[in-house]
């Protein structure tokens, strides 16, 4: 008996193969094909739902987070302070949480809550966002400045330059800013290495300038200090 042959050369039995077999199971099947389709609906809908409530929070955050923002560039820092710690805790993962948690410890830094502030960044800092890591490092340097604990403060803006890397003039600023606070704390050696790394490595930044100029000084220095 002759066999049907599809242009390909193949019978044409074969191209029903899978659809008649996958026909069958669910005949035989029904109760559990009726359950797959249960699960993918389901997913589907956790799905959408998530995504949805996704974005539902982060426009809530941002709108509280705009309020934030207004209250401390109006210098009304308690309202500042209770809008922010809302974002903070109550919309926890979004990205406006984490500016927000930027934000609160600028406030408490005006308030001149520096330990709040230095509370806040430790607990962050290191979990932060890589689009706010070296920023909050770099608000805990200062802090920590504040608070006369330059050691802490230099190891926070090195911290920053590494977080910053990929922008050469933000590295610079925050090396220069540990040199600094090397410097107050007396280690001359890692100031040095600090303001050489930015004279050797950035030198096309502004930061160069002053960089040399904090060389020749604490060289001169360190000069003087073998010839006594």
């Amino acid at each position: 008996m002759a066999t049907t042959v599809t242009s390909t050369g193949q019978p044409a039995a074969s191209e029903g193969n899978a659809l008649t077999w996958l026909t069958e199971w669910i005949k035989g099947h029904r109760q559990a094909a009726t359950y797959a389709g249960v699960v993918i609906v389901l997913a589907a809908g956790l799905f959408g739902w998530n995504l949805l409530s996704t974005k539902t929070a982060e426009r809530n955050a941002g709108s509280q987070l705009e309020q934030g923002r207004l209250a401390l560039e109006s210098k009304n820092y308690p309202l500042a302070a209770s809008v922010l710690a809302q974002v903070v805790e109550n919309y926890a993962g979004t990205h406006a949480a984490q500016e927000g948690t930027i934000l609160l410890a600028q406030v408490r830094l005006a308030q001149g809550q520096t330990q709040q502030a230095i509370d806040v960044l430790q607990r962050y800092a290191p979990k932060a966002d890589k689009d706010f890591r070296a920023q909050a490092y770099g608000l805990l340097g200062a802090a920590l400045e504040n608070a006369l604990k330059p050691h802490d403060a230099a190891a926070a803006y090195e911290q920053a330059a590494a977080a910053g890397a990929q922008f050469p003039f933000l590295r610079a600023q925050f090396l220069s800013d540990a040199g600094r606070a090397w410097v107050a704390g007396g280690d001359t050696a890692k100031a040095l290495a600090a303001y050489r790394t930015i004279a050797q490595q950035l030198d096309s930044t502004s930061a160069a300038g002053e960089a040399k100029v904090r060389i020749g000084e604490l060289t001169k220095g360190a000069a003087a200090g073998v010839v006594k």
